[in-house]
Parts: structure tokens; sequence; C-alpha cells
């Protein structure tokens, strides 16, 4: 098994990133990245894995209600309550990062 990666599988990920490599850089990545897949690789290694295995602590019992379908309330009935409208839109303060 070779011990890092082509170039061209190097600049295969670097496409796929949207980034630029210089020389030094795709030589730095053949071994770091071909380590990185190394190790993820180590998961196809993991023995006895069974799906029954797998267990919460807890109980899930949860209970879920019917979805109902009911009528939409129009523009004119929300009108009154909000404090600034602009045409059909109600307007709101901004709420990023909040």
């Amino acid at each position: 098994m070779k011990d890092e990666l082509s170039k061209e599988e190097v600049l295969h990920v670097a496409h796929l990133a949207r980034i630029y490599l210089s020389d030094d850089e795709i030589k730095k990545f053949q071994i770091s990245l071909k380590k990185l897949l190394d190790d993820v690789e180590k998961i196809n290694d993991v023995e006895n894995y069974d799906e029954e295995l797998m267990f919460s602590p807890i109980t899930h019992d949860a209970i879920m209600r019917p979805d109902k379908e009911e009528g939409t309330i129009s523009f004119d009935s929300v009108k009154p309550n909000v404090p600034h409208t602009k045409g059909n839109f109600i307007e709101t303060q901004v709420m990023i990062n909040e």
C-alpha cells in the first residue's frame, strides 16, 4: 500500500474544495491526506458491529398527535394587531445573531 496520494488525487480534492494549492502544499497534502484517509478507513476494521448492540439509556415514548388542517387567518384580521405593515407584509425587527 502506498504512503501518499498521487498528485492528481490531491488536485481532485482541491478542485472539489475550490481551493488553489501550490506545489509545496500539494506535496504536503499527499502525505497528510493519505494519513487522514487511513484513519477514516479504520472504521471498517471495527469487528462485531451490530445494530442490536446499539441502545439508549432512556426509552422514547413520544406521543405524536395527528396533524389537523385548519383554516388560514386573513391579513385584514391580523393587520390591526401589528405595529407596522408594508403593503401585504408585516414588518418585524431584524433578528440576526440573536
